[in-house]
């Protein structure tokens, strides 16, 4: 099995195991179903987290109002009564006006901060570090417990228009946000080996990695059209903060020893004249108090 570290802008993204007779194209379909599966669950990590602290969105013309507007307009959220969560509700007020402000109860609130912890650490980029794969079931995994959480908190369901219930119906829409700017889509990323392009994409790996299966690889995702990616730094950033801190240390010890004055070595206790006549007299460690 070849391992392949798949990196974005320096960036590490995921690793995959495979196998040299898979074809550029379906891995590269498998790395936008991995990436955006894993975007979905950051995404939704962050709204459950809302959840538990403010409860269910409010409907689209509600949000964003005051106290005053929304009873001034007249208008009423009827999923309120609907979306109860289990074992009864607490007010947290939504400061920016997104959410109902009617929220779980602590435990029911716990349940939920758990397996959004669970869900981050299933898909954690720190995988990459640390030279573990990623897959597509570790992605679905995350997904299942998050939806198994949201529905034991919230037997009755979610409100159709809760970014939570859209993204569990892939009807989610991030148009005009920073979060849509990380999704990747297939027909706009070239792969790149060695500062070479792997296309065509209907080629195996073998094409372009040789013949060696127990072998691991850095892969750079870039856009089509844009060339190829920055190189690797010769030092890792870790390497680099270390070669730094001993620069600074080693110029730090030249400029004391430039400060130093020449007869300072009179102070040195072989300098001293009488130290053999003290030492012989045993009186060469003598401390006052």
């Amino acid at each position: 099995m070849v391992k392949l570290k798949f990196k974005k802008e320096n960036e590490g993204l995921f690793i995959m195991e495979t196998t040299l007779e898979k074809e550029v194209s379906v891995i590269l379909d498998y790395i936008v179903q991995v990436q955006n599966g894993r975007l979905k669950v950051e995404r939704l990590c962050y709204e459950i987290g809302e959840l538990g602290k403010h409860g269910i969105s409010l409907p689209p013309n509600m949000q964003g109002l005051t106290d005053e507007q929304v009873s001034e307009l007249k208008l009423k959220d009827e999923w309120q009564e609907k979306c109860v969560p289990s074992g009864g509700t607490r007010h947290s007020k939504d400061d920016i006006g997104r959410r109902s402000g009617i929220a779980p109860l602590e435990n029911m609130q716990k349940v939920l901060n758990d397996t959004v912890e669970e869900a981050k650490q299933k898909v954690s980029k720190k995988h990459f570090e640390n030279n573990k794969v990623l897959t597509n079931e570790d992605v679905k995994d995350s997904l299942a417990i998050l939806r198994g959480a949201v529905t034991i908190v919230y037997p009755m369901g979610l409100p159709p228009h809760d970014p939570i219930q859209q993204e569990f119906e892939n009807n989610e829409d991030i148009s005009g946000t920073q979060m849509a700017k990380e999704v990747l889509e297939g027909d706009k990323i070239a792969l790149w080996y060695c500062g070479k392009e792997m296309t065509p994409t209907d080629k195996p790996l073998s094409h372009f990695l040789g013949k060696n299966e127990k072998t691991t690889v850095i892969i750079k995702l870039s856009k089509k059209g844009h060339g190829c990616p920055a190189r690797e730094p010769v030092v890792s950033e870790q390497e680099q903060k270390l070669m730094m801190a001993h620069a600074y240390r080693r110029q730090e010890e030249l400029k004391k020893l430039a400060e130093n004055d020449d007869a300072e070595y009179l102070s040195s206790p072989w300098a001293d004249p009488g130290a053999l006549k003290q030492q012989l007299h045993g009186v060469s460690n003598i401390k006052w108090r």
